[in-house]
Parts: structure tokens; sequence; C-alpha cells
């Protein structure tokens, strides 16, 4: 047999890659790493580019089922479900504390150091409260939390959400056990043991929101635009 005749391989099968450095990436053997959110990322540009009606839908019903495979961390809805999660985790980790006294000592703290007349340790915790609800939402990676639709353009609909549920347990919590008027505080020292019930109510609220991942049912969203038509 001749030199040239060893050298000669068959023609590729129709159909088939003439080798596997033509296989997408991570189908090949590599060692590169795909996960759920990824499968749903490219889901997502997939259902941008296609042009039939049919075929986006097809798209959009494999996202859907996408979202229900165990070991997804990707949030996208807000929906009444996950204010119910809010609004009793605020209430959880809010009691505890309804009975202790040491909320008064704290209000009277608040209001008794100010600077320019301004009570900075208010100031900060009602800051504080702030930052903690959207570093779990937004800053750690707890779930991986899509902004859709956000109020006013650039306001999180889960953020206000989660912040004025535990606003409403704590002042709601206060005035309902007689703990809001009390030895007859001045308005500011109130306003000190709400922000005091308001922290812990915040941090059960967020947790009790994100921990249990997304939450069947309808977005707030579409429920609001459903009935405007």
């Amino acid at each position: 047999m001749s030199r040239d005749e060893d050298n000669t391989t068959d023609p590729p099968v129709d159909g088939q890659p003439e080798s596997q450095e033509s296989l997408p990436n991570g189908l090949d053997g590599s060692t590169a790493e795909y996960d759920i959110d990824d499968v749903y990322k490219q889901l997502q540009l997939i259902e941008e580019t296609v042009t039939s009606d049919a075929e986006r839908e097809e798209v959009r019903r494999a996202r859907k089922m996408l979202k229900r495979v165990p070991g997804s961390d990707h949030i996208n809805k807000y929906t009444t479900r996950d204010m119910g999660e809010s609004f009793v985790g605020g209430v959880v980790f809010s009691l505890p504390l309804l009975v202790e006294d040491g909320v008064f000592e704290i209000a009277e703290w608040f209001a008794e150091h100010t600077i320019a007349q301004v009570p900075i340790f208010l100031v900060l915790n009602v800051l504080f409260i702030g930052v903690l609800v959207t570093g779990l939402l937004y800053a750690i990676d707890v779930r991986e939390i899509t902004i859709t639709k956000p109020i006013f353009g650039f306001i999180p609909r889960r953020l206000v959400g989660v912040l004025a549920i535990s606003l409403i347990v704590a002042v709601g919590s206060m005035f309902m056990w007689g703990r809001l008027h009390e030895e007859d505080p001045a308005t500011i020292e109130q306003f000190g043991r709400v922000t005091v019930i308001w922290a812990a109510a915040a941090l059960g609220a967020v947790l009790a929101d994100i921990l249990p991942g997304e939450s069947k049912g309808e977005d707030i969203s579409e429920m609001i635009d459903g009935d405007d038509k």
C-alpha cells in the first residue's frame, strides 16, 4: 500500500461533526460547567430573537418549566404569596421583642442623643434597616433576584414591599399590644420604639420572602395590568 493511500481519511458523514472541536463548549468533554441559571439566561436570549409567536410561546413555556426545577436560585416574580410570607416572617421575628422593656430603653437613647437637634442614632437605625434589607435582597448571594418593572423606573417593588409590610407589622403590633403609648412617651420616642421592632420585623420579612425561592402565582404587576384592561 502506498504512503498516499495511508494518509487518506474517510469523508465526514452528513449531519455529523468532523471532530469534537465543532461541538458547543461543555459538550466536548471540556471542564466547562453550567447550571440552571445559565440555561434560563439562554432561553431569555432566544425569546428576544425569535419572531414567530408560536416559537416565542414555546420558549416561555420552557422557562416556566425551568423555574420549577429544584436547584434554581432565580427569583423573577413578586407575588401576593411573597407578601404573605414577608408578613408572617415579620410577625415571627418581632413578637419576642414586644414584651421586652429593653425596647423602651433603646428608644429613650435614640430620643436623648441628638446632633443639631437631629436624633442621629434614630436616623442611623432607619438607614440600617434599609441597608440590611437591600443587602439581603440584592448584594448577598442568597438568591439571584431580578428587578422587574420597578416603581418610577428605578425603585424595586420587592424592596418597597418588604419594608412597608415589616413597618406595618411593627406599628400594628406595638399599637395592638399597648406598647406604643405605655408610660406616655414623646412622639419621637414612640417612633424610636417602632424602629426597634421594625428592624427585627424587616429581617424576618426579607428572609421569609427569599429563602423559600420563587413563589407560585401571578406577578403583582400582571394582576394590576389585567385589572386595567
